[in-house]
């Protein structure tokens, strides 16, 4: 072969080489373009974050172009400053004056509903400890006089206790009131009778009663139905990553959908039945929820403590604003937090409508 007919070819090769090259990277740009959106979710390990770990489980944030991690914490006041201070897009726990205070400074906003507390449905309990139970503390209406557990003062326990006791006419400046910071500080509090009462999720209340380590002595639903917690991300995310907020939202509705249909399913008498998905979804959850436990102890107990949450997560707007109130005039939120402004019910329609 001629030296001229060498060159050309290697000439040839080597435009080839560098064109397969840049088509190479070419593809990859346009993965790297069309890669998932990573996001960062805040909640607690209850049977009421399921709608997240079923999102997650099933596909649908991945199918909305979202890479989801759920980062779990141990109370929700934490679960609020973890979206405010931009460690978390996104979280779903109970409303606490903290919450608001955060919220009416224009951290946070409210975009759908957790929790609710239904006359149709067990919701959280409220627990004597046997010691307690003992020396008569059997009913609500004697609650006045004997120590309360709550994670911290403003807390969404205390909001509940506050109308539980107002309700049951019971004078809250009568209780002794004992913030222990977490949910598990309150329950080792209760079972070892250093307090005498508490409030929490029957996933926790019916075992720790059916144990034997508590007693319960009445349902917060049939004191104070209201809007336990919701569904909420940084007001930066609203203003500078709405596409992101809208994909979360029907990934987080579609974990909603599939939570009713296998947890909360009633037959014609409005008793819980199981559905075709319940044995799914009990899969799911167990993997978050009592993980520890066989299936044959773990799904009975998150059965037990799948609370109403509304269709498609639909925010008791009016509530909220009452609890909001409700803080304000105790002194714990501040007077100029407003909720017209925190919630944003551009993403999901409130509840009525």
């Amino acid at each position: 072969m001629r030296s001229h007919d060498l060159w050309r070819g290697a000439a040839t090769a080597a435009r080839r080489s560098v064109l397969a090259v840049a088509l190479g990277a070419a593809v990859l740009g346009g993965g790297a373009a069309h890669a998932a959106e990573k996001i960062n979710i805040a909640a607690l390990t209850f049977v009421s974050s399921s709608p997240l770990f079923i999102a997650k489980e099933k596909g649908y944030f991945a199918d909305e172009g979202l890479d989801a991690e759920i980062t779990f914490f141990r109370s929700a006041q934490p679960v609020a400053v973890a979206i405010a201070s931009g460690d978390a897009d996104f979280g779903v726990t109970a409303f606490t004056g903290g919450f608001f205070n955060l919220a009416g400074k224009g951290a946070l906003k409210v975009i759908g509903a957790q929790l609710h507390e239904d006359a149709g449905y067990d919701g959280s309990a409220i627990l004597a400890s046997n010691k307690a139970f003992e020396a008569g503390l059997t009913s609500v209406d004697k609650l006045g006089g004997h120590s309360f557990a709550l994670s911290q003062v403003g807390s969404s326990f205390h909001y509940m206790i506050g109308n539980v006791a107002e309700k049951a006419g019971v004078d809250l400046a009568s209780m002794e009131l004992k913030p222990l910071q977490s949910v598990p500080n309150m329950i080792g509090a209760l079972k070892s009778g250093q307090v005498d009462s508490m409030i929490i999720v029957p996933h926790i209340a019916k075992p720790l009663a059916n144990a034997g380590a508590a007693h319960i002595i009445g349902w917060v639903k049939d004191y104070v139905p209201y809007q336990v917690g919701g569904l909420f991300t940084s007001a930066s995310n609203v203003e500078e990553r709405r596409d992101v907020v809208e994909k979360f939202v029907r990934a987080y509705q579609k974990g909603v959908a599939d939570y009713r249909a296998g947890l909360l399913a009633t037959d014609s008498d409005g008793k819980l039945v199981k559905s075709d998905t319940t044995d799914e979804i009990l899969e799911i959850v167990h993997k978050y929820v009592y993980s520890d436990d066989p299936a044959e102890k773990a799904y009975p107990k998150i059965r037990n403590g799948a609370m109403f949450i509304t269709e498609e997560g639909k925010l008791d707007v009016e509530d909220v604003k009452a609890q909001v109130k409700w803080y304000q005039e105790r002194g714990y939120v501040s007077a100029d937090a407003n909720p017209d402004e925190f919630i944003d019910t551009s993403f999901i329609a409130p509840l009525g409508q």
